[in-house]
């Protein structure tokens, strides 16, 4: 690695947020947790690795730039990572033009402050998503998008969308929609190789066992559909898990 990041902050949706990556006690952990771990690994004694991690499940983009951009930056980190546009794809209307513009706009300014900034584009779960084919015209429209604006951009996109072994259902958690702990440790290891770390170990995890489709529909997609009719959102009154610079306890 080139250089050195010593405080890290992380923004974005359920998917910075580490949902599906639970752990025993409740907490969520997720791919920039462990990457906070990567780079407490690689510093060098007695050198302290602190991280905050402002993302909030459900959010859409807008809320995310709006809500967590200038908090993180007011942090002063060395290294900062952008995730948004997920749960935008998901809507049956987006611009996608909008989006891709305001992830520009996002990293502009990010990169205006000298943070290190790395995009960190979601894995894709359309295969095995009611109307994931739509979904999927949609999320690749927006990679196409979001490339063609980072050409002339000093950010690092780490672009798990088009890693097909992500796409594995091995990878997934329970609702299809959230990565399990091995697809979230995969995703840090894409994250460590872009900063030139070693990649992490995967956990040992069980497979999903397959559910009949009506017990999947009652208990993640009836639930998800009245939430988007009633304008409630998974991440309502939830604060961000670490809001503030804290150390990183050295793997």
């Amino acid at each position: 690695m080139d250089t050195m990041y010593t405080s890290y902050a992380a923004i974005g949706d359920s998917f910075t947020e580490g949902v599906g990556d639970e752990l025993d006690d409740g907490r969520v952990r997720g791919w920039a947790d462990l990457v906070a771990a990567g780079l407490a690994a690689a510093a060098a004694e007695p050198e302290t690795v602190t991280y905050a991690n402002l993302a909030i499940r459900g959010r859409l983009l807008g809320p995310i730039v709006a809500s967590q951009l200038e908090p993180a930056l007011a942090l002063a980190p060395d290294l900062l990572t952008i995730n948004g546009g997920g749960n935008d794809v998901m809507r049956p209307r987006v611009s996608i033009t909008g989006v891709a513009d305001q992830i520009a706009a996002a990293v502009e300014r990010a990169t205006s402050t000298g943070t290190r900034v790395v995009f960190v584009s979601g894995a894709n779960p359309t295969q095995h998503l009611p109307l994931g084919a739509s979904i999927e015209r949609r999320g690749n429209l927006l990679a196409a998008a979001v490339e063609e604006r980072f050409a002339g951009l000093d950010v690092t996109h780490v672009n798990n969308w088009v890693d097909d072994e992500l796409a594995d259902i091995r990878f997934w958690s329970r609702d299809k929609l959230h990565l399990n702990p091995r697809g979230h440790a995969r995703v840090a290891a894409n994250v460590l190789a872009a900063l030139g770390l070693p990649a992490i170990d995967a956990p040992e995890i069980p497979d999903i066992p397959k559910q009949r489709t009506s017990e999947y529909y009652r208990e993640y997609v009836l639930p998800w559909i009245g939430r988007r009719l009633t304008g409630r959102s998974s991440g309502d009154n939830r604060e961000p898990k670490s809001a503030t610079l804290q150390p990183v306890a050295r793997p």
